[in-house]
C-alpha cells in the first residue's frame, strides 16, 4: 500500500505515508490556502444574512494559478478575444459562485492539512492515514487543485506538456516541481480508483 490508496471495507479509502511524503502534502495545501485566501466571515464576525448576498468579485484573477482554479464560465479557449456579451455573462457568473468556490477549495485543503495533523506516527517515520467516505472526496478535490495550481505554475496546457516533464535533466530546477505533480497524480489516480464502484 506505499503511495497508493486502497479502499477501506464500508467505503473511504488508505494510504501509507511517511513523514516526508506528509511533510510535503501539507505544506502545499497550506500553500493553497495561502493562494486562495481567506474567505468572507475569517476577515469580520460573521453576519449569515450578509454572507448569503454577499457578491464576489466579477473579474478574473490575475495570477494564473488563481484563474486557473477558477476559470470564466463562459470562455472559449479557441478564441482568447471574447465579446462584450461573453465577458459580461462571465463577470455575473464570477461575482455569484467565486465565494462559494473558494470556500469549497478552501474547506478541502483544511480537510487535508487536518486529517495529516490527526494522524499520528507509527514510530518508524509514518503512519496509515485513513479517510471517510467524505474526507476521500474532500482529499480528491484538493488534489486535484494542488496539481491545478502546480500545473499552472510549470505551464502545463495539455497531454504533451507532461510528456515533455519525464525528459527533464535532474539539474533542471523545476524537477522537485514536476516530481511534487507527478506524485500527486499517482496519488490522485488511485484515489478515484477507490471511489469507483
Amino acid at each position: 500500500m506505499p503511495g497508493t490508496f486502497e479502499p477501506l471495507p464500508g467505503g473511504g479509502a488508505a494510504v501509507a505515508l511517511d513523514d516526508v511524503e506528509i511533510s510535503i502534502i501539507r505544506s502545499l495545501a497550506v500553500q493553497l490556502l495561502e493562494l486562495i485566501g481567506p474567505g468572507p466571515g475569517e476577515e469580520a464576525p460573521a453576519d449569515p444574512l450578509a454572507e448569503l448576498f454577499a457578491e464576489g468579485p466579477s473579474e478574473p484573477p490575475s495570477d494564473p494559478v488563481l484563474r486557473r482554479l477558477f476559470p470564466d464560465a463562459y470562455s472559449d479557449p479557441e478564441r482568447p478575444v471574447q465579446g462584450e456579451e461573453q465577458k459580461a455573462y462571465s463577470a455575473e457568473f464570477r461575482r455569484y459562485t467565486e465565494n462559494d468556490l473558494r470556500a469549497g477549495k478552501r474547506e478541502n485543503a483544511l480537510a487535508v492539512i487536518r486529517s495529516l495533523d490527526e494522524l499520528a506516527s507509527a514510530g518508524d517515520g509514518g503512519a496509515v492515514l485513513q479517510l471517510t467516505p467524505e474526507q476521500s472526496q474532500q482529499w480528491l478535490g484538493a488534489l486535484n487543485d494542488l496539481r491545478l495550481a502546480i500545473g499552472s505554475r510549470l505551464e502545463i496546457v495539455d497531454e504533451d506538456d507532461t510528456d515533455l516533464l519525464y525528459r527533464l535533466p535532474d539539474e533542471d530546477p523545476r524537477k522537485p516541481m514536476v516530481m511534487a505533480y507527478l506524485w500527486l497524480g499517482g496519488l490522485q489516480e488511485t484515489l478515484v480508483s477507490t471511489l469507483m464502484p
